[in-house]
């Protein structure tokens, strides 16, 4: 047991040191930065993201930041296709209050791109995201490997990646056009 101490506690020190070198967009511009976004591809290592990835489409995330600045986001998925008991605009999925994420913007230039960097700290499974959203639905090859190039370096791998293709649409009335 003695002997296996020093090890665990470099494993934390090495798992603190990776969560400290997300770099963070520098002097960030709320008010630029706030409004709607196109989900256009993520990598997760989240096991309900693994086994839902492949039936995605891109979603709206609407951005905020609260009074104390901290960012605040409103996603809506296109879930019909992935969940056909679930009516679309209905909410589906595990929102535990004791589920706590924390959300950092990575990179952006306000106006076309953004990546975001998630953890989601829970006692049962936590996990890392990476999202790149785009002000329109098409993404560049360049943006995209751009994005690509992230991901090892934050501990995930290409198998956990999907560029979600276009969810169409956005009906009547919903506010999405």
């Amino acid at each position: 047991m003695t002997a296996a101490l020093p090890g665990l506690v470099l494993a934390l020190l090495c798992l603190l040191w990776a969560g400290a070198q997300v770099p963070v967009q520098p002097d960030l511009d709320t008010e630029k930065f706030a409004g709607m976004w196109h989900v256009t591809a993520i990598t997760s290592n989240c096991s309900i993201f693994l086994k839902m990835k492949d039936g995605m489409k891109s979603s709206m995330a609407i951005i905020s930041f609260t009074l104390e600045g901290d960012l605040a986001m409103k996603l809506v998925w296109p879930l019909a296709q992935i969940v056909p008991r679930c009516p679309a605009g209905h909410l589906w999925g595990p929102l535990g209050a004791q589920e706590k994420r924390d959300l950092c913007v990575m990179d952006t230039d306000y106006s076309h791109y953004a990546v975001l960097h998630e953890v989601q700290h829970s006692e049962t499974e936590p996990s890392t995201a990476l999202q790149l959203l785009t002000r329109e639905q098409d993404v560049s090859p360049q943006l995209l490997q751009k994005f690509m190039e992230l991901i090892p370096t934050m501990g995930l791998t290409e198998d956990m990646l999907v560029i979600l293709p276009k969810s169409g649409e956005w009906p009547e009335g919903t506010g999405w056009q």
